[in-house]
């Protein structure tokens, strides 16, 4: 590589001396069988080193872009470079849908997948749940196939990127469906801490945005099937115009609002998708932990208040429901996730992120895996009940160590 190669962020400077862009899964094959070590480079929307190598880097972003709808239309595969929005206008026409979509449309689907990536709703799972079947390309280039029912699948989908190059997916794909947006603002304190479990559970998808600047909550973004009546919302006042999710930012990028019915692409992000962010000024902090420690999170973070207002831009509190998927933040527990935009200054925020850490640690709380976090490996290892199968099965698919990294060295122990 002759120019810099950094993440979407700019806060990670990648080590690797060559990027391969193959254009089939032939190619990535024979690529993997040459390599000595190999990561995969998916959107760049991870915030720490999960996809840096002192080896080669590799991009699907070339593979023939591929969405085949099953015969039951229950189904779609999918190659492993494409986008949630490409992928999306791609259900569109079939008129299909996936179940949800993170806030920004334009993270690879694999990637997000890899990380158990999500977006929001107490009844909707993180965007792996989605997966039925991926096919791998081992360490000695053989392509694999698992489907759901197989015993390694549960550990295979949120693999870091530990066992391989995903060169397709098999998604669940439900009938094309609308929804509405409303945006709320000013949601009391005591509404947060009397009515946190209605508030969450009254719409299809809903995101509380604080600034942790007072006790209550800026905005309330609220999508449902169905019209919200006129008025106040647990005292929250209605919008009187769009709204970005970092106050001051320009709302034109932004999903409808308003309650406008639209395409369920069109309003589950929170960003709209023909704005396509070429950079992001900001790192990425989040924390899942048992939906019952809820409240008891939220009062965690609220007594860190000034610490964390200092250096953060805005903070979203959603819900995702359980799944069975080993390295998923959300396996076995309903989970309330708390995601922190911090400003672009990561020694300013690094010591806010420890706090963090060590204030949620007794909540049993999780990172998302491509955030930035210090929480220690051991204790990373202590939080997944199946973590040892998990390694297990790295050491199966990669014996020879092609696929890690540093930072996968210290996590795997």
């Amino acid at each position: 590589m002759r120019e810099r190669l950094t993440n979407w962020a700019g806060n990670i400077v990648f080590g690797a001396e060559r990027l391969h862009r193959p254009r089939s899964a032939g190619e990535v094959q024979e690529i993997v069988a040459a390599a000595g070590r190999l990561r995969v480079l998916g959107s760049g929307h991870s915030f720490n080193r999960l996809a840096d190598t002192d080896g080669d880097l590799l991009s699907l972003a070339d593979l023939p872009r591929t969405v085949e709808i099953g015969p039951d239309r229950t189904s779609a595969r999918v190659d492993g470079g494409i986008r949630y929005g490409e992928l999306a206008a791609r259900l569109a026409t079939e008129g299909l849908a996936v179940h949800n979509l993170a806030s920004l449309p334009h993270i690879s689907v694999v990637g997000a997948v890899a990380t158990a990536t999500h977006g929001s709703g107490e009844r909707n799972g993180n965007l792996a749940t989605a997966v039925s079947g991926l096919e791998v390309v081992r360490a000695d280039g053989e392509l694999v196939t698992l489907t759901r029912g197989d015993a390694d699948f549960p550990g295979a989908v949120v693999g870091l990127g530990a066992l391989g190059v995903v060169t397709a997916l098999t998604l669940d794909v439900v009938p094309a469906f609308e929804l509405r947006q409303y945006v709320y603002d000013d949601l009391p304190g005591s509404a947060v801490r009397d009515h946190l479990d209605d508030i969450l559970a009254d719409g299809y998808s809903v995101s509380l945005f604080t600034g942790w600047t007072g006790p209550g909550v800026d905005m309330v973004w609220l999508k449902r099937h169905d019209p919200m009546p006129a008025g106040d919302w647990f005292g929250a006042r209605p919008a009187d115009g769009p709204r970005h999710p970092v106050p001051g930012m320009p709302t034109v990028n932004c999903t409808e609002q308003g309650g406008v019915p639209g395409p369920w692409h069109a309003r589950l992000p929170h960003f709209r998708m023909e704005f396509t962010p070429s950079s992001g000024e900001e790192l990425q902090s989040e924390w899942h932990v048992p939906r019952e420690q809820g409240r008891a999170a939220i009062e965690a973070v609220g007594a860190l208040r000034e610490r964390v207002a200092a250096v953060l831009q805005v903070c979203e509190i959603r819900t995702i429901a359980a799944d069975d998927l080993w390295l998923s933040p959300n396996y076995q527990r309903d989970s309330l996730a708390l995601h922190f935009t911090w400003i672009a200054d990561t020694e300013a925020v690094l010591p806010v992120v420890a706090e963090l850490d060590e204030a949620l640690a007794p909540l049993n709380a999780r990172p998302h895996w491509g955030k930035i976090f210090t929480t220690d490996p051991a204790a990373l290892r202590e939080a997944y009940p199946r973590f040892g199968d998990f390694a297990e099965l790295v050491q199966r698919f990669d014996p020879s160590g092609t696929f890690r990294n540093e930072w996968l060295e210290n996590l795997l122990g």
